[in-house]
Formats: structure tokens, C-alpha cells, sequence
């Protein structure tokens, strides 16, 4: 049986899981609106592996013999109005996961559960992953600048990005 303030620490995790995937459900509207399919597609993808890190989570709770409580998830605001504003927006907020993570694992170790703790390397390593990713994303819209040719080969570069089921844990 898992420890009640570490259950409620991932009820509260599998909850900003969850808001991620709403809120970059939101971003990939501005890209449908924008017609940039490629962004669409990558914010797709993102919305895909948000919802299997919620899922990740929920289901190790479940495993862990803890209770699931799903809380409501807040409407999103998307700040910005430009890829590359939406995109320090992006890097904004994973870096806030990055900080809810390393709470949750603090957690984690304060009640001394080495099976939590292995559980959330994976999502640290993943976090890591997703900074640089989207930092990568950021530092070429920068350098595009206002260059619609080079945003539409950018486009077109993550156009062909696809979801890979992650094995968490």
C-alpha cells in the first residue's frame, strides 16, 4: 500500500498530466487556425504522450494499491500569438512539469519509497528530453525570425514527427 501523502502527491501529478494535454490540445488550435499542419502534428504528438504519462502515472497508482482522484482540470490559456511566443510558452510550462516531478520525487523520498523513486526517474529522464526538445524548437524559430520560407520548412520538419507509446517505468 502506498503512503497517503505520496498517493495524494500523484492523484495531484496525474492531474497536471492531464492539464498539459489539454493545454497543448489548445495550442494545436492556434496551429489549425494558422494552417501549419507540421506544428499541428507535433502538438498531436504531444497530447499523446501527455496523456500516457497521466495514464503512466494513474495506472502505478492503482498498481501501488493507492486511490485515484481525479480532479477537475482548469482551462488552459495559451499565451502567445506567434509560434515562437507559444513555444516559450511551451518551454515555460515544461520546466513547471520539470519542478512538479522533482516535487513528487521529494515525496517520494521523505516517506522513503524506493519503488516511487525508481518509478519517477523514467519521467526526469523524460523531462529532461522534453526541454531539450522544445528548446531545439525554440532556438530555430528564433533564428527563422519573421522568414515565412524557413517557417514553412520548419513545418515541414515536424510534420514528420510520430508517437512512440512510451514504457514507463
Amino acid at each position: 500500500m502506498i503512503n497517503e501523502k505520496l498517493e495524494a502527491a500523484f492523484n495531484d501529478q496525474i492531474n497536471k498530466e492531464f492539464f498539459s494535454e489539454y493545454l497543448y490540445l489548445a495550442m494545436k488550435t492556434y496551429f489549425m487556425e494558422q494552417n501549419l499542419l507540421g506544428f499541428v502534428n507535433w502538438f498531436d504528438v504531444q497530447v499523446q504522450e501527455e496523456h500516457a504519462h497521466a495514464m503512466g502515472m494513474f495506472d502505478y497508482l492503482n498498481e501501488r494499491g493507492g486511490k485515484i482522484e481525479l480532479g477537475a482540470i482548469e482551462k488552459p490559456v495559451v499565451e502567445g500569438n506567434c509560434p515562437l511566443t507559444i513555444f516559450e510558452h511551451v518551454l515555460r510550462h515544461e520546466e513547471f512539469v520539470t519542478s512538479r516531478i522533482n516535487a513528487l520525487m521529494d515525496v517520494a523520498e521523505e516517506v522513503k519509497d524506493r519503488a516511487a523513486m525508481q518509478f519517477l526517474n523514467w519521467y526526469l529522464k523524460e523531462q529532461v528530453e522534453e526541454e531539450s526538445t522544445v528548446g531545439g524548437v525554440l532556438a530555430t524559430l528564433r533564428l527563422i525570425g519573421d522568414d515565412k520560407k524557413a517557417l514553412l520548412m520548419l513545418d515541414k520538419d515536424l510534420a514528420a514527427r510520430t508517437f512512440v507509446a512510451p514504457v514507463i517505468g
